[in-house]
């Protein structure tokens, strides 16, 4: 299988994020494209700038300078305080929403992640393309810019994604590499620091070019054990693998992707219904209920949308839970062609809130709970496959899970 890595970069993600709460809240500019930047304490000589707009930065105008120099190249800048609450939130739904595609993701910081795309290609495509869709939709759902970095390491996809931005897709292969990376001076290969930079160029290094063809014997009076690591990263050699994150999770959400196009409503019924059954099964063994229930669709496009209600009742009953589900599917339904179904429950607590009315069959409830904790039982004594609800017998199995 062909090794192909991506590395996604939020662009200038503090003041980006800021932005898109500001614009949330009713501002009538975004401030992107003002003289803007995010810092705090502008009246104590500390205060620092911590992100830049575009503009601001061609005034001359650098991450982590004071803020009252920043001021004298730009008398009319307007500075924002940081909300790391907020970002944090964003950066949550930026990793949730791509690891709607793939699991294998590590996270290198709160705006920036590697993405292993080699075992999920024969289910999206090319590349390139999918990481044109993936930009767009991050940009058309969360209000944000994204670079794409994409090559056979994660050194080059890094690299790629730090070409020319914003919201660009670059590509560094090994074929690439020559061409692309080599020329470039040796401040910008990723691993060399600004003393390592300065070190090299005293040597008469100036280039990634330059590096790649030194011996060790050359380099290892300067750089004793790093030498080695340093000429393999000029030539493109990086053969670290993507270390998966562990995510605790608020909720439980699974969701299936498909081979191919579901055309029909009852198809999406089914793999509702059967994940339906595997996420309460889950909640009863931990003793929680959910209150919201959510179901997500992805077209033949990869056009994201969803639905969600809040239950009355919180609960852990897959017949209620699955029947939410129908009806959510039948508000959203569009005749498209199904590429992904999903089913996420949130609200999730240890106590069950359960109220009745006049219209309820207090003993239909005790039923569901009984008939649930004896296929639950079943399930844990010969298998998840042991027993199914009637509608799934002798339907065929269909995607893989997330």
């Amino acid at each position: 299988m062909e090794r192909i890595i991506m590395h996604i970069d939020v662009n200038n993600a503090f003041l980006s994020w800021t932005a898109v709460l500001l614009l949330k809240e009713g501002y009538q500019f975004d401030i992107r494209n003002s003289y803007a930047i995010i810092g705090d304490e502008e009246n104590k000589r500390h205060g620092i700038v911590l992100a830049k707009s575009t503009p601001i930065k061609k005034m001359g105008v650098v991450t982590a300078e004071p803020i009252f120099m920043a001021r004298k190249k730009c008398p009319s800048l307007k500075v924002y305080k940081p909300n790391y609450k907020w970002y944090k939130e964003m950066s949550d739904k930026l990793f949730e929403l791509i690891s709607q595609y793939t699991p294998d993701i590590q996270k290198m910081s709160i705006d920036e992640c590697f993405l292993d795309y080699g075992p999920v290609k024969h289910l999206y495509g090319d590349e390139v393309e999918f990481a044109y869709r993936l930009k767009d939709e991050i940009y058309n759902t969360l209000g944000f810019t994204v670079n794409i970095g994409i090559a056979n390491s994660k050194l080059c996809a890094k690299m790629a994604s730090d070409f020319s931005k914003p919201n660009k897709v670059h590509t560094l292969f090994e074929s690439e590499v020559d061409e692309k990376m080599k020329p470039l001076p040796i401040e910008e290969l990723f691993f060399v620091g600004k003393k390592s930079a300065l070190k090299l160029r005293n040597l008469g290094i100036n280039t990634i070019d330059d590096l790649s063809k030194c011996s060790y014997d050359f380099l290892y009076p300067y750089f004793k054990n790093q030498s080695l690591k340093l000429i393999e990263v000029a030539n493109g050699i990086d053969n670290s693998i993507i270390e998966r994150d562990k995510v605790v999770t608020k909720g439980l959400s699974n969701s299936t992707t498909l081979n191919h196009n579901l055309i029909h409503k009852s198809e999406v019924l089914e793999i509702l219904e059967a994940i339906a059954e595997n996420l309460t099964s889950q909640l009863r063994k931990e003793g929680r209920y959910a209150s919201v229930v959510r179901v997500q669709l992805k077209d033949s496009n990869f056009k994201n949308y969803t639905h969600q209600i809040k239950l009355e009742n919180s609960t852990n009953n897959t017949s209620m839970i699955f029947e939410t589900a129908r009806k959510l599917l039948d508000e959203m339904w569009r005749d498209d062609l199904i590429r992904l179904v999903g089913l996420a429950l949130d609200g999730l607590s240890s106590e069950l809130s359960y109220q009745t009315s006049l219209f309820d069959v207090p003993e239909e409830f005790e039923q569901n709970k009984d008939l649930d904790n004896a296929v639950d039982k079943l399930k844990d004594k010969y298998g998840i496959d042991v027993i199914k609800k009637a509608s799934l017998l002798g339907k065929r199995k269909v995607g893989k899970k997330y």
